[in-house]
């Protein structure tokens, strides 16, 4: 897959390097979960079908992000783990177009003549709710009456997961409640958060729970504060953990900055400077304060058993 990054207007240059006949999946797809999947695989169906090259068409920052949105909290993908993710799925070429203040007063036309058109695209494969343009005033079937109906449009109908639609806005609030085994389902894959080790304050050691403080490389939604079982990857390898994100009450009265301490499981290897990825796979407690270290220490050890039980169920 061949990753291309795009401002608009675009230039005659960029157009004489991109332009081809091809089938693009259009959307910010941040979360990447089964409904956005549904609409790339669809792309890349439709491509095939039609004997043209697969695409995805993409946007960053977050246009959330880009306009103050007050609900904006975070990426759900990072622009490092949305590609990675598209490049596993078979796509030929990303095309990643910069949001900023200019182009989001860009009129639904003059994206489609100005953009899509110009690039070449064959047929543009949305989802159901996309929308476009200045204010999102364009939406899928304006596609083609824009283009004076020189765009082929497939619009791919929502996915349902056990009768609920999957939408990243739901994700979100799934997030914010801790439900993380219900985010599997909708994402098809664990939540993860991705960065790197560094140095925190070392009391988990003095207790006799060593964890690794994760600085986090991107500007991720951060799940509900407390305690999870984890699985983390690090060099290839699998390890089980227990994370906990929050303030750490029992030590701090006014911390409000939260932080990602994990204590991995039958692991004692120095760890700092070193890339982490960790999935969340279930939501054990939520953070409190401990009036005792004893207390805390005892605390600690049932989670640990209880995300070593988690973590050996196999579903």
């Amino acid at each position: 897959m061949e990753t291309i990054y795009l401002t608009y207007p675009l230039t005659e240059e960029e157009i004489a390097e991109h332009a081809r006949t091809q089938v693009v999946a259009i959307g910010q797809f941040d979360g990447l979960h089964l409904g956005h999947a549904s609409v790339i695989e669809s792309a890349v169906r439709v491509a095939a079908e039609q004997g043209l090259p697969s695409a995805v068409m993409t946007f960053h920052p977050h246009p959330k992000e880009v306009m103050k949105k007050g609900d904006y909290e975070g990426y759900l993908t990072p622009p490092t783990v949305k590609e990675k993710i598209i490049r596993q799925m078979g796509v030929d070429y990303l095309y990643i177009v910069e949001f900023n203040d200019d182009f989001s007063r860009v009129s639904p036309g003059d994206f489609v003549n100005g953009m899509l058109l110009p690039l070449g695209i064959h047929t543009a494969v949305v989802g159901f709710d996309f929308h476009f343009g200045y204010r999102g005033e364009g939406h899928a079937e304006m596609l083609r009456e824009l283009s004076d109906y020189k765009l082929g449009v497939t619009i791919v109908p929502p996915l349902r997961v056990e009768g609920d639609k999957v939408s990243s806005s739901g994700i979100r609030l799934d997030l914010q409640e801790g439900n993380v085994k219900q985010i599997r389902r909708l994402l098809g894959r664990p939540y993860s958060l991705a960065g790197v080790v560094m140095h925190g304050e070392k009391r988990g050691r003095t207790i006799g729970f060593p964890t690794a403080n994760l600085k986090l490389d991107e500007h991720y939604v951060l799940p509900r504060k407390g305690v999870y079982a984890v699985r983390v990857n690090h060099n290839d390898q699998v390890l089980q953990g227990v994370m906990n994100l929050g303030v750490k009450p029992t030590f701090h009265a006014d911390e409000t900055v939260p932080s990602i301490e994990i204590h991995l499981l039958d692991f004692n290897e120095d760890l700092y400077g070193k890339p982490l990825s960790v999935e969340l796979i279930d939501f054990i407690r939520e953070e409190r304060r401990f009036a005792s270290i004893d207390e805390l220490v005892a605390q600690i050890s049932n989670d640990a058993g209880t995300a070593k039980r988690i973590l050996s169920n196999k579903d």
